[in-house]
Order: structure tokens, then C-alpha cells, then sequence
């Protein structure tokens, strides 16, 4: 057939992606060339889609507090062991208690934390006193430990006393929760594709508000954990399907833009949590406080339309077409109401309803095989650099706002170059500017303290601005039927990491700022593999994906017949709608 022969059978309602591995997209006027699917032809970035991205994103102002919360809920107070039951017989101020019974720790610097004298030292009170301190007796802390409330109140260390042998329990803590979003995401994603993305987000919502009050009245630490698992898989529900619910809603031009700025909604809630635990200082009021609000999420939730593409997909297109109307007369289109029917729909989303994702060619497997890598060493990287605040030598409470803060010129710059650049670049040079920062405070010394804090936001700014790109790259390479299942790779690469994580680091202390920055390389060499996505329409079936990411072009066109036609070469061909006729011509560029 002769290009003359297609020309005449092509209709004007085709659908066509024209994508090229390495072509700037972004140089052709996208919104101009193809027509909209059906979600979009309801009033683009409208009413409903602001209301939609907005009440979606709110709770990102909490998830940020469970990702964090056990900086401050198992942060550990100053702490020494505890006098002896008789030690007010003796007439002596607390200072010199603490000299008599207390040693010093291996620095010199500060009282012993796990260990005390076996026998009271008065010999230590006299001002010419020459005994060799390291010679002396000493036993465990048999008598419990005394904490320091002027930084925390009361915490889980505190409570249940993790600290010393039992120290380990407290990094058990965020093991266990972060167990809990990894087996959420492997639960949660297969049952949104099943059920579909809403229900299983309206019940993430109620879990977490439930099972994150509970643990704030856990009576024991296995209590605890347990609630806190039942936590971290309500968290891992509502990321997956909200941001999967958010993404499908938005036009293509309009993704990177609110993408950017519903993370957002992530930053300020870091800032938030900080004030909250700030103002409470206490475990148990503050677990409330960062919970309680997800009752309010989960009685707004009802609101949310299902998926159209989803519902199609799984032959509900009555229900499809009763949210595409809904929508429709929220934005204000009713002249769409009556163009956008069940036969147009159907016709606009056959190639979704037919196509298979059994087989999946080997340009979709190295996406898919890139990808988790890249976001398992993007995750170590941030997570390794948020979860450990104490460790930086200053008030905890005020390096988690500058932590926070940092994330706001971070992200801004991420939004110019992803528009600009494409996610490619933009990811893979924050990854590697973060890497380099974080080798070049190794070199810092340790009594700069100053120095290191800054130069470790500065390295959690980049990777928050890739971790940003991150999330919007995973909706952008998945077609809708495999949305939830490589978000839920996604959780499941970092949820390995953080497990990973506690682990090295009980056995090689050293080793943190090496394995942040290695991470970080790592994963900005495996983003320049990875395809560019920028301005290019959302892949809706695996077919989508073999044709976009295979190196070639691939000129899909849908006609009204429902047959398909495709053209491969190695030129860029586009599609232009004329604006005279109602015919489509074919132009080689």
C-alpha cells in the first residue's frame, strides 16, 4: 500500500505516538499534533483536576511524618546508668554523684552510657587525685538507666529502655516498619490493579488512621511494632495508588509542572513534623497527632473518581463514562457530555481493552530491569542521609526544618531542568552533584561540624530533586495495566534498602557517607540509560511501551475500523492535522 492509499483510509479520530529514543519531543507542538483521549478531553487541567491533584496530595503533609517519625518518637536522650537506690544517704551534690559512680566514656568527653563503677570511687573527689581511671572496676547498668528530658520528654528509648545491649531494638523499630510498606506494596499493588486504585486508597486511608492511633497506646514495644507494621502498609497503599490516581487524571503537558509541585506537599510536611515533635515532645502525642489527620483524608476519599483508562480496561466502560461526565460538568464542558459516548470511548480505548501484557519485549525488560536499580540507589541516598539525624552533633529538631527547607530550592531547580532538559539529564546530574558533595564531606573534619551539616542538606537537596524526578518517571514509562505493579517495584527496592541499611551499619559505622555517595554514582549512571520521557504521551498498554523504548520509531495509527497500521524508520515522521480539511498528511522531516 502506497502512502496516497493510506492517506485515504485514515480517519480523522486516529490515535498515533510518534517516538524516537534519542529526539527532543519537546521541540514539537504535542497538544497541537494529537488529538486528546477521553480523560483529557473532558477539560484538560480543569475544576476537577486542581480539586483532584489538591486533596490527593494533602496527605503527603503526613506520610512525610511516617517515613520520619522515628527520629523523634526512638530518638535517644542523653542517658547515663542510674545511681544506686541509697545514694541520697550520701551528702553529696549531683555533680560528684555522678563523678563517684559514673565513668567517663572512651573519648573522655562525657559520662559512660552503659556502664558504671561496681563500687563507689570517693577517691575521684580529691582535687589531686592520680588514679588510673581505666584500671577500675566496672559493671552494666543494673539498676536501669537515668535519661535527659531536656530534648525529648519521653520517647520509645526511654519508655522501654533501647538502649546499650538493647539498642539494636530501636533500629528494629524502622526495620519493621519499613517491612510493613514493603509487604503493603507487594499486597496493595496487586489489588489495585484488581479492584482498582480508589478502594484500596480510601482503605489505606482508614488503616493508617486507625493503626497509627493504636500505637500511640501500645502498652508494650512488640505491640508496638506490630502496630507500626500496619502502619508502614497503609503508607505504601496510599503512595502507590494516589500518586498512580493523581498521574492518570493530568493532561501530558501538565505532568511535570504538578508533579514538581505536589511534592511540594512532601517538603512542608517534613517542616511540619519537626514543629510537631518540637511542640509535643512526647512519643506517644505525637504518633496521635501525625495519624489522627488521615481520618479527615479517608471522609474526603469518597469524592475521587476511579480511573477511566483503569475501567476500561477491566470492562467497566458504563462506569468509565459516567466519571468522564462527571468531570466533564465540573470543568464546565457540558457540550462534552453528549459528544463523549460509550461508541466513542470504546473506539478511543481498544487498543487498551485488546492489548495483552504477556510478553514483553526485551526494550520494555531493560527499562524494567534499570529502573529498580536506579531507584534502589536514588532511595539509599536520600533515606540514608533523613533517617539518621542525631548523628549530626546539633539540635535535632532544627535539622530536620533545614532538612526540610532545603528540599524548596532543591525542587524549583528540578522543575526548570525537567522541563527544559528531560528527565534523563536532569536526574542523572543532581545524582552525580550529590555524590560529589557527599565524597567531599568525608574529607571534612569531624570538629567542623558546621561544614559537614551543610554540605550533607546540600546533599540531601539533590537527591530529594531526584527523587522527585524519580516518581514522575515511573508513571511516565508504565502503561496504565502495569502502573501499580512497577510503582510497587519502586517500594519494594527501597523498603530492601533500608532493611539493607540498618544492617551494614550496625558492623561498619564508618561507612555511611561512602555507601550514600556510591549509591548515589550508581544510580546517576543507570539514569543515562534510561529513555527520555518529556513531553511524550503516557504509554497505556505494553505494546505502548516496546514501541516507545525500542530505539526506533514507531508510528502507531488507530483507525475507526479498529485496525492498525505501523510504519518504522529511522527518520522521524509526524502527523499533521491540517487546519483546512479534515484530512491527515504524512510528512518526512
Amino acid at each position: 500500500m502506497g502512502f496516497a492509499d493510506l492517506l485515504e483510509e485514515v480517519s480523522p479520530w486516529l490515535i498515533f505516538s510518534v517516538i524516537q529514543y534519542d529526539y527532543h519531543v519537546s521541540q514539537v507542538d504535542h497538544d497541537a499534533a494529537v488529538p486528546s483521549t477521553p480523560p483529557h478531553q473532558v477539560g484538560g487541567f480543569g475544576r476537577y483536576q486542581w480539586l483532584h491533584v489538591t486533596l490527593i496530595s494533602l496527605p503527603g503533609l503526613m506520610l512525610a511524618s511516617q517515613n520520619l517519625l522515628n527520629n523523634f518518637v526512638s530518638g535517644t536522650p542523653v542517658h547515663h546508668c542510674s545511681l544506686p537506690a541509697n545514694f541520697s544517704l550520701y551528702n553529696l551534690s549531683h555533680h560528684q554523684l555522678l563523678n563517684v559512680f559514673i565513668p567517663l566514656d572512651s573519648s573522655g568527653n562525657r559520662l559512660d552510657r552503659c556502664r558504671r563503677y561496681a563500687e563507689p570511687q570517693w577517691q575521684l573527689l580529691a582535687a589531686n587525685n592520680s588514679a588510673n581511671i581505666s584500671q577500675l572496676q566496672t559493671e552494666e547498668c543494673v539498676d536501669g538507666w537515668t535519661f535527659d528530658h531536656s530534648e525529648f520528654q519521653a520517647t520509645t528509648v526511654s519508655e522501654w529502655n533501647l538502649v546499650c545491649s538493647l539498642h539494636p531494638l530501636k533500629q528494629m523499630i524502622q526495620t519493621i516498619y519499613m517491612g510493613g510498606v514493603l509487604a503493603g506494596a507487594i499486597i496493595y499493588g496487586g489489588l489495585s490493579d484488581r479492584f482498582g486504585r480508589r478502594s484500596v486508597l480510601i482503605w489505606s486511608y482508614l488503616q493508617l488512621g486507625i493503626f497509627g492511633c493504636s500505637s500511640a497506646l501500645s502498652p508494650s514495644y512488640s505491640a508496638y511494632c506490630i502496630f507500626r507494621f500496619l502502619s508502614g502498609m497503609a503508607v505504601s497503599g496510599i503512595i502507590l495508588n494516589g500518586v498512580s490516581l493523581k498521574v492518570e487524571w493530568i493532561p501530558t503537558k501538565a505532568r511535570t509542572l504538578v508533579g514538581t509541585l505536589t511534592s511540594f506537599f512532601v517538603t512542608f510536611g517534613q517542616m511540619i513534623l519537626a514543629g510537631l515533635a518540637y511542640w509535643l515532645r512526647d512519643w506517644r502525642k505525637l504518633q496521635v497527632f501525625v495519624c489522627a489527620p488521615h481520618f479527615l483524608f479517608f471522609a474526603y476519599s469518597w469524592w475521587y473518581s476511579e480511573s477511566a483508562r483503569w475501567l476500561v480496561l477491566n470492562r467497566r466502560s458504563e462506569d468509565a463514562l459516567k466519571n468522564l461526565h462527571r468531570v466533564a460538568r465540573i470543568n464546565g464542558k457540558p457540550e462534552m457530555i453528549d459528544k463523549l459516548t460509550l461508541e466513542v470511548l470504546k473506539s478511543h480505548m481498544s487498543k487498551e481493552i485488546e492489548s495483552s501484557p504477556s510478553h514483553i519485549s526485551l526494550p520494555a525488560h531493560l527499562s524494567t530491569f534499570l529502573l529498580p536499580i536506579h531507584r534502589f540507589s536514588t532511595s539509599f541516598a536520600y533515606y540514608g542521609l533523613a533517617m539518621d539525624l542525631q548523628r549530626f552533633g546539633v539540635s535535632i529538631y532544627l535539622i530536620q526544618i533545614i532538612f526540610g527547607a532545603v528540599d524548596l530550592p532543591a525542587k524549583l531547580l528540578a522543575l526548570g531542568m525537567l522541563s527544559y532538559l528531560g528527565r534523563r539529564i536532569s536526574q542523572a546530574t543532581c545524582l552525580f552533584l550529590s555524590a560529589i558533595i557527599i565524597f567531599a564531606n568525608i574529607l571534612v573534619p569531624t570538629d567542623m561540624q558546621a561544614v559537614r551539616t551543610t554540605l550533607a542538606c546540600l546533599g540531601k537537596g539533590f537527591t530529594s530533586a531526584s527523587f522527585t524526578t524519580v516518581y514522575l518517571y515511573t508513571g511516565e514509562l508504565y502503561p496504565t495495566l502495569t502502573e501499580c505493579d512497577s510503582l510497587m517495584s519502586f517500594g519494594d527496592s527501597r523498603r530492601q534498602e533500608v532493611l539493607l541499611k540498618v544492617k551494614i551499619f550496625q558492623v561498619f559505622p564508618a561507612l555511611p557517607s561512602i555507601v550514600y555517595g556510591g549509591a548515589a554514582v550508581l544510580a546517576g549512571c543507570f539514569a543515562c540509560f534510561l529513555p527520555e520521557t518529556l513531553n511524550i504521551p503516557l504509554p497505556d498498554t505494553i505494546e505502548d511501551v516496546e514501541g516507545k523504548w525500542s530505539g526506533g520509531v514507531a508510528v502507531s495509527i488507530l483507525l475507526k475500523t479498529q485496525k492498525y497500521i505501523k510504519l518504522t524508520n529511522k527518520s522521524l515522521f509526524c502527523l499533521l492535522r491540517s487546519t483546512e480539511s479534515e484530512t491527515w498528511c504524512l510528512n518526512n522531516t
